[in-house]
């Protein structure tokens, strides 16, 4: 009886190393190298932003951790220069869910840095709440502050090129639909506090940054700069900080069994930063390092160019 039940533990046991082997999905091969070359990681202090600065720092480039915390930022500076054995790394402060940060951060950039080879729209968040400038807070972090932020960085890209942005979207942009006259009324795509609605309105930001990503190659044609979405994987990364105890407690688990970690989250986002011969994929979106179909809303002209001209507006831009 002892045997079989060790037996069956062995199966058990090899059929979720199988599984997470699987669950880690498809690796960056690119060995592209980065000498000369300036990137910026938005939420780069932790999760996925930290693993892929880490990444890119390895490869020769300058890396700007550009984080809301500044003593999470400076220490993930050391932590950053440390694992990739680069001191080329440097924090600066930007706080997403402000637009006057994202300007001060963008102006700062501009006077102080040569170059930007790579811009990483990686930071995000999952939680209820308003921005400074009274949006919703998924709305104005996931989507609008990363949509100033790259308008404001377009002439560096430019004169860069050829240079690239990724963004960072997920799966659930899939369960994500744009109501513009909600948006209007709430200053976000979705209301309600319950775990429903937060899911739908996170959901909703997703898909902003597939339609910012597909209306934005538009514009960029012409010009060598590339850009492009993704999903990073199902990970077990610090975005659930934002979910209440409970939920957290039910998570871990699983999420340590079937999600991937933050170096397997972070190579869909290393791929399209650096791999070769895919600049006549601007503007689509990537998982598992590889181009994916998309369903007719993620790739709407009409709705893209109207996301785009509602941002403008909110965000002051002529």
């Amino acid at each position: 009886m002892a045997e079989e039940i060790l037996l069956i533990a062995g199966v058990v046991i090899a059929v979720l190393m199988i599984f997470r082997i699987y669950v880690r999905g498809e690796q960056c091969k690119s060995k592209t190298k980065l000498h000369g070359k300036t990137v910026i990681v938005t939420g780069s202090n932790t999760g996925i932003g930290r693993a892929t600065a880490v990444d890119l720092a390895r490869r020769g480039a300058r890396v700007i951790l550009a984080c809301r915390s500044q003593v999470r930022g400076v220490t993930a500076v050391a932590l950053v220069q440390r694992e990739s054995r680069s001191k080329n790394v440097e924090f600066m402060q930007l706080d997403l869910a402000s637009l006057k940060s994202v300007r001060s951060f963008a102006e700062t950039f501009l006077k102080t840095e040569r170059r930007l080879d790579i811009l990483i729209n990686n930071a995000g968040v999952y939680m209820q709440g308003t921005t400074e400038d009274g949006l919703g807070l998924m709305f104005g972090v996931n989507h609008l502050g990363h949509f100033l932020l790259t308008n404001l960085l377009l002439d560096r890209l430019k004169e860069c090129a050829p240079s690239r942005i990724v963004t960072v979207s997920s799966y659930l942009h899939n369960y994500g639909d744009l109501d513009f006259d909600t948006l209007r009324t709430h200053k976000e795509f979705g209301v309600g506090e319950s775990p429903g609605s937060l899911f739908r309105i996170y959901s909703h930001s997703k898909l902003c940054n597939v339609l910012f990503t597909h209306e934005l190659a538009k514009k960029l044609q012409g010009t060598n700069v590339t850009c492009y979405s993704l999903h990073p994987g199902v990970i077990n990364s610090d975005l659930s900080r934002n979910m209440n105890k409970m939920s957290r407690r039910l998570l871990k688990p699983i999420a340590a069994l079937f999600f991937k970690d933050v170096e397997a989250g972070a190579q869909t986002t290393l791929y399209c930063a650096v791999q070769e011969g895919i600049e006549s994929l601007s503007g689509r979106y990537f998982s598992n390092c590889a181009v994916q179909k998309v369903k007719a809303k993620a790739q709407d002209d009409a709705v893209a160019k109207k996301l785009w001209e509602v941002s403008e507006t909110l965000c002051g831009l002529p």
